[in-house]
């Protein structure tokens, strides 16, 4: 989006000489403080992160200590999660995150609020001037994400799903599932425990 007076913010002019991509809607109005502010806070959490993936820390448990650090970016984490080596979150868009009670996020898996909206793309366009979509993303209480799976905009996985390894989770997972592949797709539902 341009300024009303018809220049680009200096935020969005310095990102745009610094090399990076970003889009016109969502840095063409933002002051460079409030950038600068935004990625202190929220990257030195992410920088913690980044540590604890070091083989160095690898000896220790610190399956619940990266829940601490999810929560310090701003994502909404529950009870007694675990979450892997090498899970990356959306951290500019933390807040979209939902995680339920007991989840296990296993590892490498990425949970993605933003992505490019192509609906009006058409020949001839810049797509790196296309508009982002923003979405939530909803975990529900004790599910397991599977190694290397990537979770999109504006899914909710129910409560007690699986989600396989390498799974691309484009739309809504129902409770008590499994779902595999890419885009994910649910193969079985979870039977009730018989008395």
């Amino acid at each position: 989006m341009k300024a009303e007076t018809g220049k680009l913010s200096l935020t969005f002019r310095l990102l745009q000489r610094l090399g990076m991509n970003y889009s016109e809607q969502e840095y063409g109005q933002v002051s460079l403080w409030a950038v600068i502010k935004k990625f202190f806070f929220t990257y030195k959490y992410s920088f913690m992160l980044y540590l604890m993936d070091c083989w160095l820390f690898a000896p220790f448990a610190l399956r619940k200590l990266r829940p601490w650090c999810l929560r310090q970016i701003g994502c909404h984490v529950g009870k007694g999660c675990a979450i892997g080596d090498h899970v990356h979150v959306d951290a500019g868009h933390a807040e979209l995150i939902f995680i339920g009670d007991h989840v296990q996020l296993t590892g490498g898996c990425r949970l993605l609020c933003h992505q490019r909206d192509l609906s009006g793309y058409r020949k001839g366009d810049d797509c790196a001037k296309l508009p982002y979509r923003l979405g939530e993303i909803h975990i529900g209480k004790g599910v397991m994400i599977g190694m290397h799976s990537m979770v999109m905009p504006g899914v909710t996985i129910g409560e007690g799903a699986v989600v396989g390894a390498f799974s691309l989770v484009t739309k809504d997972i129902p409770a008590w599932t499994i779902a595999v592949g890419r885009p994910a797709k649910v193969i079985k539902e979870i039977p009730k425990r018989k008395e």
